[in-house]
């Protein structure tokens, strides 16, 4: 059976301009939020920038920007295009722009693949300011493993883990198109700076991965009627609050880790540190006290919190003290 997005009898309605399907779009993926993998790419990006010349930091920084934001961009789309059909049968979810049919399939697709092509240019960009060829041969397998998220609900409740990588990947990329060799490539040896960026890699990770595990409560019930994998699915409520807990436990952990290993980390990121600290304490007061209905407040604005505090402080830690 044709999709109806894409059948020819589905120029009934008129088709909304150009503009118009790209506000759909990019408001239907919240644009906005890239702030929770954004700051730890310019976090990252600041821990080595200093390894290049001077001259060719501000346009690294600003394709490191492009690529992230394209790269969201891109993974939001084809989260949006492989959920379509659940997402219409989900209360919740059932407004979203391609869910509802007031974006095309094949439109959405178009702006996916649009992303996707920024992004790689985006790569190609750093052979071309400092003749670092590891984005660009990477470009590929990063767009593959971002969007593979979207699809592994359907085989595992690992899928938080999935979401949590696909975003911890976000200052190891940064590193690497700056400098790869602090990562250990290209002959170059991994010191307490990569290694810091590792543990920052995996704060990121259980981060994520640990309030997703929050946010899908949302959608337990839906999950398991359809057979999609979660740990809410799994678990149920009290199970996954824990689990919940559990992750942002040894994230913090993690976290403690990268800023003792980076010598350069002092005490203004060791306030960051502790600010975190206390917004996961935090957040997880309003999930216990408030169940489902705290999750506006836990998952978009102490999260947002998170990222930011670190990123800054971070940053201005490297930068300025």
């Amino acid at each position: 059976m044709p999709d109806p997005d894409t059948s020819p009898t589905a120029g009934a309605q008129p088709t909304p301009p150009l503009g118009a399907r790209v506000g759909l779009a990019l408001a239907d993926i919240k644009l906005a939020h890239s702030v929770f993998a954004l700051p730890f790419a310019l976090l990252g990006a600041v821990m080595v920038i200093d390894r290049v010349p001077s001259g060719e930091r501000w346009p690294l920084l600003g394709l490191i920007v492009v690529c992230m934001v394209a790269a969201r961009t891109w993974a939001m789309l084809v989260n949006r295009l492989a959920d379509h059909r659940l997402d219409k049968d989900n209360p919740r979810t059932a407004r979203r722009a391609i869910a509802s049919g007031a974006l095309r399939v094949r439109d959405g697709w178009a702006l996916a693949l649009l992303s996707a092509g920024l992004f790689l240019s985006g790569c190609a960009g750093f052979l071309v300011v400092s003749a670092n060829p590891v984005p660009l041969v990477l470009g590929v397998p990063v767009l593959g493993w971002i969007a593979l998220y979207s699809y592994t609900k359907r085989f595992t409740a690992l899928c938080h883990l999935f979401l949590g990588s696909a975003l911890a990947i976000s200052p190891l990329c940064a590193v690497l198109a700056i400098d790869p060799l602090t990562m250990g490539i290209l002959g170059g040896e991994l010191g307490a700076t990569g290694w810091s960026v590792i543990l920052l890699c995996g704060f990121v990770a259980l981060w994520v991965a640990g309030f997703d595990v929050a946010y899908a409560l949302q959608d337990f019930e839906y999950d398991r009627s359809v057979g999609l994998h979660s740990v809410p699915s799994a678990l149920g409520v009290r199970g996954s609050l824990w689990v919940s807990r559990a992750l942002h436990g040894l994230a913090y952990a993690a976290l403690v880790g990268a800023w003792l290993v980076e010598p350069r980390f002092g005490a203004v990121f060791g306030v960051a540190v502790l600010g975190v600290a206390g917004l996961l304490l935090y957040e997880h007061l309003v999930l216990a006290r408030r169940g489902v209905s705290g999750l506006p407040l836990a998952f978009f604005t102490l999260n947002g919190v998170v990222s930011l505090v670190l990123g800054v402080l971070g940053i201005v830690n490297l930068l300025v003290v």
